[in-house]
């Protein structure tokens, strides 16, 4: 082989890697991926996945933070309700990026593993994760809640703020939270699915899809948590309209919009080419 050969082998080995760089990943990929995660998760120990949801639960907060700051500072304009809901986006990314365990998230990661699998042991593993992310992650917004009301570190201003931003969010109709739960469920999926391909577009992705929850006035179960929270530790709020009020139904529409509605149609989506695959 010359050097000719040799050069026109390396332009070819360069142009096949450009192709596999600029090629996305295909469905059937990105579904593998998150089951590859899911399975990772629903084998970790119950005490490290409840410490996870613990501090999950803690950095959301900075969500309600973020939009309460930004809400304070800037000046009552048309606009200001759209630049305030990019605060909101500060949690999902601590979050997301520190991977932390947020229950939304497990709504389509965990669940991958049971539609391949539709299994009693799928079944219990997934419910048991569940359980303690969701158990931990609201333990977590009310440690961070009850931060915000006794700790003295809050401006007059940006506590007014965060006790306007929960009074909205906890307000609703309970059917107005269930419906509004659906698209923020369907987002956090359809984020959660976009990632493994996202190389260096995470970040914007994990704030452009939260934005749109807080700007579409949307529930998101975890965040909304906090903002119940905080009435409920500082007394505005009782005990029966925070439960099956807000967070029942905002916790049901999250699962239907991430489980039932994004990951089932999703597979719905790959599932001949798996049967396909498996037939081989």
């Amino acid at each position: 082989m010359d050097a000719r050969d040799t050069l026109i082998l390396a332009e070819e080995e360069k142009e096949r890697e450009a192709v596999e760089e600029a090629t996305a990943l295909s469905p059937k990929l990105i579904f593998e991926a998150i089951r590859l995660n899911g399975e990772e998760e629903l084998g970790r120990p119950a005490r490290a996945l409840w410490w996870s949801g613990i501090a999950a639960g803690i950095l959301i907060s900075f969500s309600v933070w973020g939009e309460a700051i930004l809400r304070a500072n800037l000046p009552d304009r048309d606009w200001r309700y759209l630049v305030e809901n990019l605060g909101y986006s500060l949690g999902f990314v601590l979050v997301i990026l520190g991977r932390m365990q947020l229950f939304t998230e497990n709504t389509i990661t965990t669940v991958v593993p049971v539609v391949l699998s539709p299994s009693r042991n799928s079944f219990l593993r997934t419910g048991r994760l569940w359980a303690v992310v969701l158990a931990a992650n609201t333990v977590g917004a009310f440690v961070a809640a009850g931060f915000m009301v006794y700790a003295p570190v809050l401006s007059t201003a940006v506590q007014d703020a965060i006790a306007a931003l929960s009074h909205h969010a906890t307000a609703m109709p309970w059917h107005q939270g269930l419906l509004r739960g659906i698209p923020a469920g369907i987002l956090i999926a359809a984020l959660v699915w976009m990632l493994p391909g996202a190389d260096g577009s995470a970040l914007p992705l994990i704030i452009l899809f939260t934005w749109l929850i807080a700007a579409g006035d949307f529930t998101h179960v975890i965040a909304g948590s906090v903002e119940m929270a905080f009435l409920l530790v500082s007394g505005d709020l009782t005990f029966v309209p925070a439960v099956f009020g807000f967070f029942i139904p905002v916790l049901l529409g999250n699962i239907i919009g991430g489980t039932m509605v994004f990951t089932l149609l999703t597979w719905a989506q790959i599932r001949p080419e798996v049967k396909r695959s498996e037939g081989c």
